[in-house]
């Protein structure tokens, strides 16, 4: 059998993918290996969201040359965001690279890799598609490991956002069809999967662009039926698309997690108008207002962009005025850096210093880490309900699981309780996890 060697970059929908090309080349005599030296055929997905993340992908490459020059059959191949960004720009840069497959044609990755080993080709595919069976595997999903796993349940976005790159590089909206859904997570929950992460570039749009199947709403409702399953998480959304429904769905669905990451990017209005997002900062407080009415406990998190085009003091200002009056219990923030294609690129010049951009992140950072420290203690003295994932990376015996609420939560007990919802007593608390007792008896 031959060694594949995958690595990946980026977001949840990513990993998502690497998985089924980890599936799709099993089935074409390719087992997974850790070590790039012993490969046969070395996979990059990659992700283009911010210059960092693309930079990774040269390196990489540049890394593998002496591999390539030792191994003249080995086959290297890039997928992902930068795939399909660059296209054949990727052959010409990289001359020993074998083959380049963009975001939609995963599903054409074995023939192209055929192609590079018996022909000697270096076959790009970065088309689109409307008909969504791209996403679909062409046999059914053999059993998973673990009690979670990811569900693509759309790609693309129709936002066109003007700082975002997605568009470019996942394509315009398209939404699987339900029933084809419904029958994975079912198949999944039958194989004692406890809880499913609901994928899309703006995954609260599902169905707007497939007559005839569900509404995102009545999609969570039909799933929180599925028998077996526990937890049903989604991600990630925009603020345009957290329709009343969906607020109502967190009040009345059971298995659906009091957790929603919901981007802002920025808290001032005049930044929000040029980045494209569609809303003022008092209709995004708004909605975050009618969510924690009908559910209280429900966790935010959100995205964060500082050094944005044009973005005076008082603009920033804004945006940590926003921290503080939605107290997110988590955020991932960035500077902002001018992606290929989009419209700030072409029309913004990226005008605040390099120091500016990061002394703005530096307190964005600083005024979080105090905000999550102390709602993760206001949790001490609490019993939560953790779905335990697997070993501490702390070590010592202890393992972690996530709440409810999707914090991370570190306690001693055995390796067994993988997989399985256990009940903890939160004993302290930092800015970035939880301590929890293992509630015994269980």
């Amino acid at each position: 059998m031959k060694r594949l060697y995958l690595q990946t970059y980026g977001c949840q929908m990513n990993q998502y993918d690497s998985e089924r090309i980890v599936r799709l080349m099993g089935q074409a005599g390719y087992a997974p290996t850790d070590r790039a030296e012993d490969a046969d055929l070395i996979l990059l997905n990659t992700c283009s969201v911010r210059e960092k993340a693309e930079q990774k992908v040269y390196s990489a490459l540049g890394r593998w040359r002496e591999l390539k020059e030792k191994k003249r059959e080995l086959i290297i191949g890039v997928g992902g965001c930068v795939a399909q960004q660059e296209g054949e720009a990727l052959l010409r840069r990289v001359p020993y690279l074998d083959l380049v497959f963009g975001t939609h044609n995963i599903h054409k990755l074995g023939q192209m890799v055929q192609q590079a080993e018996t022909l000697g080709d270096r076959p790009v595919e970065i088309a689109f598609y409307r008909d969504p069976s791209y996403m679909e595997d062409p046999e059914a999903r053999p059993a998973v490991q673990g009690a979670k796993a990811y569900v693509t349940i759309m790609q693309g976005c129709n936002k066109v956002c003007s700082f975002c790159i997605v568009p470019h590089v996942r394509g315009r909206e398209i939404s699987r069809p339900s029933e084809r859904i419904l029958r994975e997570i079912e198949n999944l929950a039958a194989e004692g999967v406890k809880e499913v992460m609901l994928l899309g570039q703006n995954v609260n749009s599902y169905g707007k662009t497939s007559p005839g199947g569900l509404t995102f709403p009545q999609l969570l409702h039909t799933i929180n039926n599925i028998s077996g399953l526990e937890r049903i998480r989604f991600t990630t959304s925009h603020p345009q698309d957290l329709s009343a429904e969906l607020i109502e769905a967190y009040a009345t669905l059971e298995k659906l997690c009091e957790h929603l990451h919901l981007p802002v990017q920025s808290g001032s209005d005049t930044v929000l108008h040029r980045m494209r997002r569609g809303y003022t900062r008092e209709e995004y407080m708004d909605r975050i207002r009618r969510l924690r009415d009908r559910c209280p406990e429900v966790a935010l998190s959100t995205d964060i962009i500082v050094g944005f085009p044009g973005e005076s003091e008082q603009e920033f200002e804004r945006t940590l005025e926003i921290l503080q009056e939605v107290e997110y219990d988590e955020i991932y923030s960035f500077s902002y850096s001018p992606r290929p294609h989009t419209l700030a690129s072409k029309i913004y010049p990226d005008d605040v210093p390099e120091e500016v951009k990061k002394r703005r992140l530096e307190m964005v950072l600083r005024l979080q880490a105090e905000i999550s420290r102390r709602k993760n203690k206001e949790r001490i003295g609490r019993v939560e309900e953790i779905l335990v994932d697997g070993a501490a990376k702390l070590g010592r015996g202890q393992m972690m699981g996530r709440t409810r609420t999707n914090r991370i939560v570190n306690f001693v007990g055995p390796e067994e309780l993988s997989g399985r919802l256990v009940q903890v007593r939160i004993v302290a608390a930092a800015a970035n996890s939880l301590v929890g007792e293992l509630i015994t008896g269980q």
